[in-house]
């Protein structure tokens, strides 16, 4: 994927403030949202192996803070962020309700998760846990989290089906 592709999927109006971004990899969304966040936004680009961020645009110049760390066991470097994203990394996660539990602690009141998975609920070696839209929606109603926006869609390039983008609050 692109990083054009990237922000089309995750598309919205943004808050600015400090968001992470769990499981980064090479950081293709955390890029993604950088441009999407107002100006003066910062990025913790969050991930257990060594972050080695590719280089790519960010216009609005957004702070972006590489940071080795397991989501799943260790703290977050900060609290009250605006947003969590979590883009193709939550389908890692065998224990989903307690990551969810434990995750909300950090999110400002009026914070969000921005979700990026796959429409299924076969796993394989490089999706092990895989949630569907209706169950991860599901899974963060318990939490009160209600309100659910889709935000785009897209065929996935490594199987049958489709990838999709949600803005998920409160």
């Amino acid at each position: 994927m692109e990083l054009q592709d990237a922000i089309q999927l995750i598309q919205h109006t943004y808050s600015p403030g400090t968001w992470a971004d769990l499981g980064c990899g090479s950081g293709l969304f955390t890029y993604a949202l950088a441009n999407l966040l107002p100006a003066g936004s910062t990025i913790y680009a969050i991930d257990k192996s060594p972050v080695h961020l590719a280089s790519q645009p960010n216009p609005a110049h957004n702070r972006i803070i590489p940071q080795q760390l397991d989501f799943m066991m260790e703290d977050l470097p900060a609290a009250q962020l605006e947003g969590i994203l979590m883009a193709n990394s939550l389908h890692y996660v065998k224990n989903k309700p307690a990551l969810l539990s434990r995750l909300i602690r950090y999110l400002s009141p009026q914070g969000k998760f921005i979700i990026v998975e796959y429409e299924t609920d076969t796993a394989n070696a490089w999706v092990p846990y895989p949630i569907r839209l209706a169950a991860l929606k599901r899974l963060f109603a318990v939490e009160g989290f209600h309100e659910v926006t889709l935000l785009g869609e897209r065929n996935s390039v490594f199987r049958a089906g489709k990838m999709y983008a949600v803005a998920i609050g409160r």
